[in-house]
Formats: structure tokens, C-alpha cells, sequence
């Protein structure tokens, strides 16, 4: 069966548990070679180290720098960076003094909060992917709520929330069951998981509200669809983007 993804945190520590390596005679390097601008797509069949390696780069570090979480994750169509970001620019140094001096922030004071960025606009009207409760909700710091779980009827149907291309149908991601990943443009996905079956294939084009599989259990405790939009890669919260109901 192919693999899509890596997929164990175990196998990725055990490949690059540390970013340097020790040579003889007690130097130390680094095993990663960052390319500043650079970034590579993700292909079906493509996995975190398998990329991380052909670049010259730590999977713990592509990890890093991508802000990809246990069970590291990545889907066809995302673009990875091959350098660290959010590096802060060197500031000059004033000239007549030997060092540029940071405003002290007293201990009574309370340092100042940077505001959340708002959602991220879509160029999608976005449909429920079927009816029923919602049973669990997205939480953004937690890499086991990455989408909105619908509960429902084994069976009903599941449907495209957008049109776009099948990039995945398959089980090959534990916990995820019987997975459909359905790519809307260069930037957004949708990830539809534990289905009862399947019913549309890798290359085949959907159209926002047609059947693309039956809800069911597959790697569940009950009946649910578990639902994920992603932008670049990255979960987002789908109540911010579905209509409201």
C-alpha cells in the first residue's frame, strides 16, 4: 500500500533525534543546509523525512520550521519551507554608543498582547459536508482537534464542501479511517475522515455538494464525519468559514 504520509513521531526522532551530528576529533555541524527563499510542494507518495532528507535537511527541523505537529502530517499540494522563519531583521546599532538599549518593562506592567489574526479570507462558498450534531469542535493548539467532528447515520451521505480535485481516497493514515482529501486550489483542502466507504477516486474532479462517500466509524468510536479544512497546509477552524445553521 503506498504511504502518504510519515507517520510515527517514534520513527522520526529515532531518524534525526538532534540537529547536529559529531564528527571525529570532536567537531560539531549541523545536518541541516537551511535554502533561504526556497520551498518544495508535496507530492502523492511523499513523506516528511523522504523531503527532508533529498533537501539536505533534519525531519525534525523541516518539522520545525513548517509548524507541522505529531503525528506530522502533510498533504499533497502543501509547500513546505526549507529555512527557519519569523527571524527578527538585525537592528543598527546607534552610533556613539556600544549597545542599543531595550525598553525595560517593570514588573507591574504588563507586556502588550498581539491581537489574533483574522481568519484568512476564501474565495469558496463553502457547503456542510452532511447534516447532523456537531460533537467535537476545533481547538487550534491541539493537534487532535484539527476540524470539527459531525455526528451522524452510518451511511448518510457525505458530500463535497467546494469543487475540487480527489488528491486522496484511501486508509492509509491511522486514526483517520477510511480518508478522502479533496484540493480546492493551490492553497486549500479539505480533509473528510471515517467513512464507511468511498466513492470517488485520486484524480477524479467533485463538485461542491456531490457524494464523495457514506458516513461511518472507520477508526471512530461512533457514527461521525470528521471534517478539516486546511489553508497552505495548515488546519483552520471550519465554523468560521461554513454558513451558520
Amino acid at each position: 500500500m503506498r504511504k502518504l504520509w510519515v507517520v510515527c513521531v517514534v520513527g522520526l526522532l529515532s531518524a534525526c533525534g538532534t540537529s547536529t551530528v559529531v564528527r571525529e576529533g570532536g567537531r560539531t555541524a549541523p545536518t541541516s543546509t537551511p535554502r533561504p527563499g526556497e520551498s518544495v510542494t508535496v507530492r502523492r507518495g511523499d513523506t516528511l523525512y523522504r523531503l527532508a532528507t533529498s533537501n539536505g535537511i533534519s525531519a525534525l527541523d523541516l518539522a520545525t520550521w513548517n509548524s507541522i505537529r505529531a503525528p506530522y502530517t502533510i498533504y499533497p499540494g502543501q509547500r513546505l519551507r526549507l529555512y527557519p522563519g519569523g527571524a527578527a531583521p538585525t537592528r543598527p546599532s546607534t552610533s556613539g554608543s556600544a549597545t542599543a538599549q531595550r525598553p525595560a518593562v517593570r514588573p507591574t506592567q504588563t507586556a502588550p498582547q498581539t491581537p489574533a489574526a483574522p481568519p484568512v479570507r476564501s474565495p469558496f462558498r463553502w457547503q456542510w459536508p452532511t447534516d447532523g450534531q456537531i460533537v467535537g469542535r476545533y481547538v487550534g493548539n491541539d493537534p487532535t482537534k484539527q476540524g470539527v467532528d459531525i455526528a451522524g447515520t452510518s451511511g448518510q451521505a457525505v458530500n463535497a464542501a467546494a469543487d475540487g480535485v480527489v488528491v486522496y481516497s484511501g486508509a492509509g493514515l491511522v486514526g483517520y479511517g477510511e480518508l478522502i482529501i479533496v484540493k480546492h486550489d493551490e492553497q486549500w483542502l479539505t480533509a473528510y475522515g471515517h467513512n464507511r466507504s468511498r466513492k470517488v477516486n485520486e484524480g477524479e474532479r467533485v463538485r461542491a455538494g456531490q457524494q464523495i462517500a457514506e458516513l461511518g466509524r472507520t477508526g471512530a468510536a461512533r457514527d461521525m464525519l470528521h471534517f478539516e479544512i486546511r489553508y497552505n497546509g495548515k488546519p483552520v477552524d471550519p465554523l468560521t468559514y461554513l454558513p451558520a445553521r
